[in-house]
């Protein structure tokens, strides 16, 4: 029987471990002191573990490298992730947009799992395990050199260790310094679903908002539409975050100007706001304009549209002209923000960039380069947005990675 060292104890690299061992002796190396701090903390500690669309769709949330996962996620759907889980006991329930969460909420019950079938299948957990050196002959390698000063020889290597967000939970770049070694192209790191600071002062005024329903649209320093979402967002002392946020900062490159615009009431066409508006005149008439938003727009976000409207908060309402209030209407549906900057990559939920796809088999995440590596998850450049579609694909490819390992 062939030996499987799986190297990285995250979504991806338990997967590949579970399907490595139905043919294999495995041993699963994770660095920290338990697997899946990351998954832990996904979901706002509940896990959001893949989505309910066909998964024929989930190319267009995608944009990291799409073409590459295809086969992939074909092989093993978001149907068989839930299959797999509810077949372990874990009760699942499906959320707006699709999202798929366990019942309980709570992300243990989905590593609890994880670590029950692992146990099943014999496989052998090393903890407080660090990888220092990989031990390589003739392009194959042949062991690995952990912290612990020994040497764990194997047959078949599986590279599972991560993007480089969120450090605290192990993903700290050395698969990717790994990977460089043994000659693999790494392509530019950069945050994907992250933060976004902003330059506007007022901004600080409204941290802690949460608006849903609202549209962003992502404009280039020539004014060109880069992208646009609908959904939820929040302020924060920085700027802005929230998940068409997090969707957006995809497509913002350093160096690049940009300015977010944001629709506070896109259902209504400005004629209809407008209508809107004339109607809440008519309703608070003799009182002064700070007084006469209440019912249209949250407190906090009131006296920043005043200031930016023009208009004097205290100019009576049955005074404000034709003209100041259709000022008003684009400052309500065209609220716009100058980005600063995006907040660091440790931030980030996933890591753009990683191991060159063109260099791993995409039908068996088999290294072009090293004869018995393969790879799994967010080590390779492949991310996609928020709603489960990035562990998703780190289950798809685990799955592949330890189905395949070995196979001529």
């Amino acid at each position: 029987m062939a030996k499987v060292i799986v190297i990285g104890g995250g979504p991806g690299g338990m997967m590949a471990a579970i399907q490595a061992a139905d043919k294999h002796e495995v041993v699963l190396i994770e660095k920290n002191e338990k697997l899946g701090k990351k998954l832990y903390i996904t979901g706002k500690g509940r896990c959001n573990v893949t989505n309910n669309k066909d998964i024929g769709d989930f190319f267009e949330y995608i944009p990291g490298n799409p073409e590459f996962l295809y086969s992939s996620l074909y092989t093993y759907t978001n149907i068989d992730v839930m299959n797999f889980f509810e077949d372990l006991g874990v009760k699942l329930k499906v959320e707006r947009g699709d999202r798929v969460f366990p019942e309980s909420d709570k992300s243990s019950d989905i590593l609890r799992a994880l670590e029950k079938e692992l146990n099943r299948k014999g496989v052998k957990v090393l903890l407080n395990e660090e990888i220092l050196e990989i031990l390589e002959c003739n392009k194959s390698l042949v062991g690995v050199k952990t912290n612990k000063s020994k040497i764990i020889k194997g047959d078949y290597f599986i590279l599972a260790t991560g993007g480089v967000s969120y450090p605290q939970t192990g993903s700290n770049g050395k698969g990717h310094e790994i990977s460089k070694l043994l000659g693999h192209n790494i392509t530019e790191l950069k945050p994907s679903l992250v933060p976004i600071e902003i330059e506007e002062e007022w901004i600080k005024e409204l941290q802690g908002l949460s608006l849903k329903n609202v549209e962003i649209i992502l404009k280039n320093s020539k004014g060109r539409k880069i992208f646009s979402e609908f959904g939820e967002m929040l302020f924060t002392h920085f700027g802005i975050s929230g998940p068409i946020i997090l969707s957006c900062s995809r497509f913002i490159n350093t160096g690049e100007k940009f300015s977010v615009t944001i629709n506070l009431k896109p259902a209504l066409s400005s004629e209809e706001l407008d209508k809107r508006i004339q109607k809440d005149f008519m309703k608070f008439i003799n009182k002064d304009f700070k007084n006469s938003l209440d019912e249209l727009l949250p407190s906090k976000l009131i006296p920043i549209i005043i200031k930016l409207s023009g208009i004097s908060e205290n100019k009576k309402v049955n005074s404000i002209t034709k003209e100041e209030r259709k000022n008003l209407v684009q400052v309500i549906q065209g609220l716009e923000l100058t980005v600063k900057r995006l907040r660091p990559i440790a931030e980030a939920i996933v890591t753009s960039g990683g191991v060159d796809v063109k260099e791993v088999d995409p039908s068996t995440m088999k290294s072009r380069k090293i004869n018995n590596l393969y790879f799994a998850g967010e080590l390779l450049d492949i991310d996609a947005y928020t709603g489960g579609y990035n562990i998703q694909i780190a289950f798809s490819t685990g799955y592949i990675a330890g189905t395949m390992v070995g196979e001529k």
